[in-house]
């Protein structure tokens, strides 16, 4: 079963970024739904409510890219300035509709059941955590595309420092003498969904080659056995 001396001078060393040793804090898109506003007016969490039914609705008919400010606030019956306010702009709007399944990601990483979850040796869980994250990104490929953030927030971007975290914790499990900060990057970058997306769409490449090719990648960092 697959799971799912250029330089003449030497380079100071990289700096090392502040963290703490425990396990990644449960960080949220920034979105959030009603139980992360409290004090939100009910009038606007039905409104938020039927801003993303709306947005959902037109994911499902036209796709991604028929989501604009202007069509779901027109689907929703409400002015375009209240979409703006409750979203901030449309990567903010494409975000909420991701925001579900990220969560429902974060807590499987969290407390879900191994390997994916706690419990298993941390090179099973860095080989789940790839084969997961390759069927999100090919099952949620046209909104986690439309949705991907700016090149200057790519990487500040809650989830993404997230996955990031969880990542260099488990390599600083598996390989302690490796650099886990630039390995984690590294990694995250074969399950770019930009990548997946060049990769099974323009190139043809089939998903069990791409989950494979992860599995190579996770024994060659991790110097170990590529599972059978």
């Amino acid at each position: 079963m697959l799971y799912a001396g250029f330089m003449s001078a030497a380079l100071p060393p990289f700096p090392k970024p502040q963290e703490t040793a425990g396990p990644p804090e449960l960080l949220q898109v920034g979105t959030g739904t009603e139980e992360d506003e409290p004090c939100l007016r009910a009038d606007a969490a039905r409104n938020r409510a039927r801003l993303l039914e709306a947005a959902a609705r037109l994911v499902a008919e036209h796709g991604a890219a028929g989501v604009t400010m202007e069509a779901v606030a027109a689907a929703a019956s409400v002015g375009k300035g209240t979409v703006f306010r409750r979203f901030g702009d449309r990567t903010g709007l494409l975000m909420a509709l991701l925001d579900h399944s990220e969560k429902k990601f974060q807590a499987a990483l969290l407390g879900g059941p191994p390997p994916l979850g706690p419990g298993a040796p941390p090179v099973e869980r860095l080989r789940a955590f790839g084969c997961a994250m390759l069927r999100r990104s090919i099952d949620e490929m046209d909104l986690q595309l439309a949705a991907e953030p700016s090149a200057e927030r790519r990487y500040t971007a809650a989830p993404r420092r997230f996955l990031r975290g969880h990542v260099a914790l488990l390599l600083r499990q598996a390989v302690p003498d490796g650099d886990s900060e630039l390995l984690s990057h590294t990694l995250l970058a074969y399950l770019d969904a930009a990548l997946v997306h060049h990769l099974t769409e323009q190139c043809g490449v089939p998903p069990a080659r791409l989950q494979a090719g992860w599995l190579d990648l996770v024994a060659r960092v991790t110097r170990t056995e590529h599972p059978a």
